[in-house]
């Protein structure tokens, strides 16, 4: 048997050394795609553009604008005297985000009145108006904290020190800058490994189907067990491969911290291509050509990275999507890669994701073997 299935394993591997456009697939794009992901997958945004309404032209409303222009956030484009065209600019797309203050702006804080401050944002990139909004919420708020703390030592510098105030201190663990990058790029090791791992293993099978090799290899001795294992294991290896070379560059490349233990690691992701060889041989065996195979490896791979939590919070789906997103095995292995990443937690803490990716590949390894069986008889 083993002699059958080393037979077997160096076929494939001199068929895909020998295939440049395979070799350049197994290590160019995996690079390109993890760089041009960890660039582009940022909640991070500046320059948002912006105008300004001023018509207070006072000293108060010239600093607070000032803290606008000196934030790396916000672009200000342009300080207009009439409201109207900023309405016009953010209906043609031209900017995002425009300031009014009203005129008597400072008298209200000198006063001790509240003065408003008009915020309008072009909503139609939701995710980029909430975090606009959230910086100007701070900013405004500097501004106000430092505008009242000015007005109490005008009236009464005596009493300043007994005013109590509140300080919020902020600590984040495991990402001290928040840098959204160190979130995305381990997702990206995933992603790319599951694309990579199903549209290979199951073209590749099916590619024997399609040209006839399969009946020829089945004549021969070697049983229906060996030629399974000698299909899946070179893409399985190769699929490790490109997992550890994805992790390097993010890891050198973007900086990306890793504390936890690289056994743990190789480990989830052992058990996550276990899972993608039992998916890749599924598509395969509902597939009798190619160009099938793709189309149902894309009917696969988008729900999979969607219902991951790759992108968007499992949370915020609905319940039943919640409940479906326990069957997919990348969940658990982006669990996996941001706790040994960012956390460095081990095996004490990532033994339900491993059990629960040990199982599912368990489970469709077997259906997978099972469905091969009958698709040959």
């Amino acid at each position: 048997m083993f002699g059958r299935l080393k037979q077997m394993l160096i076929k494939e591997l001199i068929q895909v050394v020998r295939d440049k456009r395979t070799r350049f697939i197994l290590i160019g794009p995996p690079i390109i795609q993890m760089l041009v992901f960890g660039y582009a997958a940022n909640f991070e945004i500046h320059n948002v553009s912006t105008v300004v309404v001023d018509m207070d032209h006072s000293q108060e409303s010239r600093e607070l604008i000032s803290r606008f222009t000196s934030s790396p956030y916000f672009n200000v484009q342009e300080q207009l005297s009439d409201a109207s065209r900023a309405h016009e600019l953010i209906d043609q797309g031209k900017t995002t985000l425009a300031l009014e203050i009203d005129a008597g702006f400072a008298q209200k804080l000198r006063n001790g009145e509240t003065a408003p401050l008009q915020v309008i944002v072009d909503a139609t990139n939701s995710n980029t108006a909430l975090i606009a909004s959230s910086y100007v919420s701070q900013i405004a708020l500097g501004f106000a904290q430092q505008a009242q703390q000015e007005q109490i030592e005008r009236i009464a510098p005596q009493v300043i020190e007994q005013v109590p105030s509140v300080q919020l201190e902020q600590r984040p663990w495991y990402n001290p800058d928040l840098r959204s990058r160190w979130f995305f790029v381990p997702g990206v090791i995933g992603s790319l490994t599951t694309v990579l791992v199903i549209t290979l293993t199951s073209f590749a099978v099916v590619r024997e189907r399609e040209i006839g090799t399969l009946e020829q290899i089945m004549v021969t001795p070697i049983r229906p067990v060996e030629f399974i294992l000698g299909k899946t294991l070179p893409f399985f290896l190769i699929g490790l491969f490109d997992a550890l070379l994805i992790g390097a560059v993010g890891t050198f490349w973007f900086q990306i911290p890793f504390r936890g233990h690289f056994v743990v690691l190789l480990t989830g992701a052992v058990l996550f291509l276990i899972c993608m060889l039992g998916m890749a041989l599924l598509i395969s065996t509902v597939s009798s050509t190619q160009q099938q195979a793709m189309v149902t490896a894309f009917f696969v791979i988008m729900p999979t990275i969607t219902f991951s939590g790759f992108g968007f919070p499992i949370s915020a789906m609905p319940h039943w999507m919640q409940l479906a997103s326990y069957a997919i095995p990348l969940r658990y292995f982006l669990i996996v890669l941001r706790g040994t990443y960012l956390k460095g937690v081990g095996f004490d803490i990532l033994w339900p994701q491993m059990a629960a990716m040990a199982g599912i590949g368990l489970f469709g390894l077997t259906m997978a073997i099972s469905r091969f069986h009958k698709a040959l008889d």
